[in-house]
């Protein structure tokens, strides 16, 4: 009978500190050599190129309770970024959290970190476009400040985009193998009622048209940014309308959603789905 040291199961190698860091082009070779290029694919492991950087836009607006970890998170993924805080003129202590993080905006090169603060509460549209507009990576994401989305999933929405497939790409929440919270059925409704509007107008067949994230090639958001005037809700079907009237390639990824319920913080209401019908019409037609 053997004994015990030897019935023990030989320790886990660290992946990362032997063969790179995860999406580099040693990481990738390594779990090509080791898995074959088919299992790669079916797993996401692809090779993101060193010198790509990722802006993500976080528009802020009383997300003092969960800023520090939707930063934490987004520090987490392995992909050099900047990430850029919008605060739209909190008045929970959300705006002293901020300043506080400043002195420590330089501390880390894969995460340069910009604070931007407006003075009153403009809406997230306005939110979005000043980050838009400050925002100097190759790709540029939104990203709630809550927990809604998970910015793990940052490599599997940048995929399409990093290979050269497409130009936007837009994260669906409500279909595909990614769980999600199951929360009010006329909220569901009105989302593809809007969906569906949209994809009328503009020719495309999107499932999830009011999706938080979308994500753009540099190029395209430099020009659609500086033309963008929603300043609430209004920011996606406006995104959308001026996406689709560019016949740029858009793709969808499903993605995880963890809803969060309106005594938690959910912002958007009913008169939010009419003023997204205008919009629909007005951006099908010209910026």
């Amino acid at each position: 009978m053997s004994s015990p040291e030897h019935s023990q199961p030989p320790a886990a190698r660290p992946l990362v500190q032997e063969h790179g860091v995860p999406f580099s082009a040693e990481w990738y070779a390594y779990l090509s050599s080791t898995l074959g290029e088919t299992a790669c694919r079916l797993l996401g492991a692809y090779t993101i190129p060193p010198e790509m950087r990722l802006s993500v836009v976080v528009p802020i607006y009383n997300e003092r309770e969960t800023l520090l970890e939707i930063l934490e998170r987004i520090r987490a993924v392995p992909i050099r970024k900047e990430i850029l805080l919008v605060d739209d003129g909190s008045k929970d202590g959300t705006r002293e959290l901020l300043t506080s993080l400043e002195p420590t905006a330089d501390d880390d090169p894969n995460n340069q970190l910009k604070i931007i603060l407006h003075d009153v509460n403009k809406g997230k549209g306005a939110a979005v476009r000043t980050g838009f507009l400050a925002a100097t990576g190759d790709i540029v994401l939104i990203q709630d400040a809550d927990l809604e989305y998970d910015p793990a999933e940052y490599p599997r929405l940048l995929r399409p985009i990093v290979e050269g497939k497409a130009d936007v790409e837009y994260g669906r929440r409500l279909l595909g193998c990614q769980p999600h919270h199951a929360l009010y059925w006329w909220h569901y409704m009105g989302n593809q009622f809007l969906t569906m509007a949209s994809n009328c107008m503009s020719n495309l067949n999107l499932t999830d048209m009011e999706t938080c994230y979308k994500v753009f090639r540099r190029e395209v958001i430099a020009e659609i940014a500086p033309t963008l005037k929603q300043n609430r809700f209004g920011i996606e079907p406006e995104l959308t309308g001026k996406v689709a009237r560019r016949n740029l390639r858009i793709y969808e990824m499903s993605i995880s959603y963890s809803g969060r319920t309106y005594e938690q913080g959910k912002k958007i209401g009913w008169r939010d789905g009419f003023q997204a019908l205008w919009c629909i019409l007005r951006y099908s037609i010209a910026d």
